[in-house]
C-alpha cells in the first residue's frame, strides 16, 4: 500500500467518524451505533479500509494508547462529593453487580452460544463493561436527574478497568489451562493491577498537580504535557501488568480533578475534544475488522443472548446492587435499563480473540461476533428505549427550557416573573443577598453564589435549565458566566446584554470572540435598561394570532422589544441580535414597552 492510499483511508476513517458523530447530534441518536455502522461500511461492505493490512502491528498498541485516553478524560469528570450521596450503591454496582454479570453472562454464552466453558467465562468477563464512550453521550441526550446520573457515570469509568483487569486474569487463565496455576496468577495479577494502578496513577496525578499549580510547564505545553503522561503512565503500568494501564489512567483523572492545586478546566476541554476524534477512530477500526461470517455467526442464538443480558442479567445486577440503598423504585428501574456496551468491551475482545487464536484455544473466532453483537445490539436497545424509559419514569428532561439568570436585581426580578407565570423555569443567581432575598420573596427560585465560582457550576441544580442568560451589570462578569457555561449548556444557549460600545469604552469592550449571543437588541446594555425601567418601561406577555402579530403588538404600543417567545408546547425561545424569529400564532409574546421617550430609543453606536 502506498503512502499515497494509507492517507486517503485515514482521511476516510476521521471523515467517516466525525461526520457520523455529527449526523447523531443532529438526529439525536446514539453515536456509537453510527460509528460502528460507518466502520462496517468501509471495511466488509466496501473493502475501503482494511485495519490490520493499514495499522499492522500499531493496530492493538494504538487500541489500548486510544482507550486509556479516553478513561482520563472520564476520571477527570468524577467528584468525588458526588460519591457522599451514592457511595453505596456504585461499589456494590462494580463488586456484586460485576459478579452477576460476568456469571450469567459466561452461563449464557456456554448453554446458548455454545462456547467452550474457558471461553464463555472470558466473554462474560468482558461483557461486565459499560464505559464513558456509550453512557457519557447516552447521558448527554438522556439528562437524566437526581442521583441515577452520577451512579451511571462512575459506574461507566470505574468498572471499564475491573473488568479489562479480570478479562485479563481469566484470559491468562483460559491459557494455561490448569486451576492451581491459574488461581496463583489472579492473585498475582490483581495485585500488581492495584498497586501499579492506584500508586503509579495517583502519584502521576499529583505529580502533574504540581507542576500545573507552581507554573512549572508553559501554558502552551500542559495539554501535550498532560497527554504524555497519561500514554507514558498506561505504558509502564501494561509493562508492570497487562492492562493495568486502564485503572491507572481512571485513577489520574479522579486525583487531577479533586484536587486544589491547579486548574484543569483547560485540560479538560482539551481532552474532550480529542475523545471526539479518538471514538472516531476507534469504533470505525474495530467494526471495519470485522466480516459477513463475523456478523453471521451470532446468529439466532446471539440475539437470544443479547435479550439474556438486557432483560434479565442488568436488572438482577442493579436489584442486588441497590437493596438496602436509598434508591427508589424509579432510579432502579431506570438503572436496569442502561447498560450498553463500548470500546472496551469491543477493543478487549478484538486482542484476545487474536491471542487465542494464535494458542489454538477452540472457538476464539466466535468471541469477536459475540462481543461485537452485544455491543450493537445493547447500544441500539437502550439508546431507544433509555430516554423513554427516563421520560415515563419522571428522571429526564432531555430539552430543558428553564433559564438560569445570572443577576436579581429589580427589573431582572420582573422579566422573571413574567417568565415564571408562563411556565417557563427560572433560576436567579446573585452574589448579592439582599437581592436573592428579595427575590425569594417575591416567590422566584434564586440563590446566593458567584456565578464564576469553580464549584458553583457543579452545586446548582440545572436538570431543568437549558440556557444561561447573564445580566448583571459588569460586562466581564457577564461574559465570565457564559464562558463558564458554554460546557454545560453548549454555545448556542448562553447569552449577555450587550457590552458597552460607545466611542470612549470601545477598545475596553468585552472582545467578540469571548462574548455568548448578545440578548434582545443591539445596544440593549444594562445601563440603557435600568433607565429605561426607571422612566417607566413594563415587561408584558401577549399571546400571538393570525389576527395579531408581532407587527401589531409594535403599532398598539409604540417602542416594544420582544424578549421571549414561549410556544404551546413549553418551548421557549430567546431572542438575540442573531435570532429574531417572526413569531406564529398561538405562541406568546414577551415583551418590553418603552415609555414614550425612552433613553432606550437611542442605539449605541459601537455594537449596531
Amino acid at each position: 500500500m502506498t503512502a499515497e492510499e494509507i492517507l486517503l483511508r485515514l482521511a476516510g476513517i476521521l471523515a467517516a467518524g466525525v461526520g457520523a458523530q455529527w449526523l447523531a447530534w443532529r438526529l439525536r441518536f446514539p453515536s456509537i451505533l453510527l460509528l460502528l455502522v460507518a466502520g462496517f461500511i468501509l471495511g466488509p461492505v466496501t473493502e475501503f479500509v482494511d485495519p490490520d493490512e493499514l495499522l499492522g502491528d500499531l493496530l492493538l498498541p494504538l487500541v489500548s494508547v486510544a482507550v486509556a485516553v479516553i478513561l482520563f478524560e472520564g476520571g477527570l469528570s468524577l467528584r468525588l462529593r458526588d460519591l457522599l450521596d451514592i457511595r453505596g450503591v456504585v461499589p456494590r454496582l462494580v463488586t456484586i453487580g460485576a459478579a452477576i454479570t460476568g456469571f450469567l453472562g459466561a452461563l449464557g454464552a456456554h448453554v446458548i452460544i455454545g462456547l467452550d466453558e474457558g471461553v464463555a467465562i472470558l466473554a462474560g468477563t468482558i461483557l461486565i463493561v459499560t464505559g464513558p464512550t456509550v453512557i457519557v453521550p447516552m447521558l448527554e441526550q438522556i439528562r437524566p436527574i437526581g442521583r441515577v446520573s452520577a451512579i451511571l457515570r462512575w459506574e461507566g469509568i470505574v468498572i471499564d478497568p475491573i473488568g479489562a483487569t479480570l478479562a485479563v486474569l481469566v484470559f491468562q487463565g483460559v491459557v494455561v489451562g490448569d486451576l492451581g496455576d491459574a488461581s496463583s496468577l489472579a492473585i498475582e495479577g490483581i495485585a500488581k493491577t492495584l498497586s501499579a494502578g492506584i500508586l503509579i496513577g495517583g502519584g502521576a496525578g499529583f505529580a502533574l498537580a504540581l507542576l500545573l499549580g507552581r507554573y512549572w510547564i508553559p501554558d502552551s505545553l500542559q495539554n501535550a504535557v498532560t497527554l504524555t503522561f497519561v500514554v507514558g503512565v498506561t505504558t509502564v503500568c501494561d509493562t508492570i501488568q497487562e492492562e493495568s494501564g486502564l485503572l491507572a489512567a481512571v485513577v489520574m483523572g479522579v486525583v487531577l480533578a479533586n484536587q486544589r492545586l491547579a486548574t484543569v478546566r483547560h485540560i479538560i476541554y482539551f481532552k474532550e475534544n480529542i475523545r471526539v476524534l479518538l471514538l472516531a477512530g476507534l469504533f470505525i477500526v474495530l467494526a471495519a475488522r470485522l466480516s459477513f461470517d463475523d456478523i453471521e455467526a451470532v446468529g439466532f442464538e446471539g440475539l437470544i443472548f443479547i435479550a439474556l443480558m438486557i432483560v434479565v442479567v442488568r436488572p438482577l445486577s442493579v436489584f442486588a446492587s441497590a437493596a438496602g440503598s436509598a434508591l427508589s423504585w424509579q432510579e432502579r428501574l431506570f438503572l436496569s435499563g442502561v447498560a450498553p456496551r463500548g470500546v472496551v468491551a469491543a477493543s478487549v475482545a478484538s486482542i484476545f480473540a487474536i491471542e487465542l487464536a494464535n494458542e489454538g484455544i477452540g472457538d476464539a473466532n466466535q468471541l469477536v461476533p459475540l462481543v461485537f453483537g452485544t455491543v450493537v445490539g445493547t447500544v441500539a436497545v437502550y439508546g431507544v428505549l433509555s430516554p423513554l424509559l427516563a421520560q415515563r419514569l419522571g428522571l429526564a428532561r432531555p430539552n430543558p427550557q428553564g433559564i438560569v439568570i445570572v443577576g436579581a436585581h429589580g427589573w431582572v426580578r420582573e422579566i422573571a416573573h413574567v417568565l415564571a407565570d408562563n411556565d417557563v423555569s427560572v433560576l436567579l443567581v446573585d452574589s448579592n443577598r439582599p437581592n436573592v432575598a428579595a427575590a425569594r420573596l417575591a416567590g422566584l427560585e434564586a440563590t446566593s453564589a458567584n456565578i464564576i465560582g469553580e464549584e458553583t457550576a457543579h452545586e446548582l441544580d440545572l436538570s431543568e435549565k437549558g440556557r444561561i442568560l447573564a445580566m448583571t451589570p459588569n460586562d466581564e462578569v457577564n461574559t465570565l458566566a457564559v464562558q463558564r457555561f458554554i460546557e454545560h449548556f453548549g454555545r448556542a444557549e448562553v447569552y449577555q446584554l450587550s457590552p458597552k460600545g460607545d466611542d470612549e469604552s470601545e477598545k475596553r469592550s468585552v472582545p467578540r470572540e469571548q462574548r455568548g449571543r448578545v440578548l434582545f437588541e443591539s445596544g440593549l446594555t444594562y445601563q440603557r435598561l435600568d433607565e429605561a425601567f426607571k422612566a417607566g418601561a413594563t415587561v408584558k406577555a401577549t399571546q400571538l394570532s393570525e389576527q395579531f402579530t408581532l407587527e401589531n403588538l409594535a403599532a398598539q404600543h409604540g417602542h416594544v422589544v420582544p424578549l421571549f417567545l414561549v410556544s404551546p408546547n413549553g418551548s421557549l425561545s430567546v431572542l438575540a441580535t442573531d435570532k429574531r424569529p417572526p413569531g406564529r400564532p398561538g405562541q406568546v409574546v414577551i415583551s418590553l414597552t418603552m415609555p414614550p421617550e425612552s433613553p432606550i430609543e437611542e442605539p449605541a453606536r459601537g455594537d449596531r
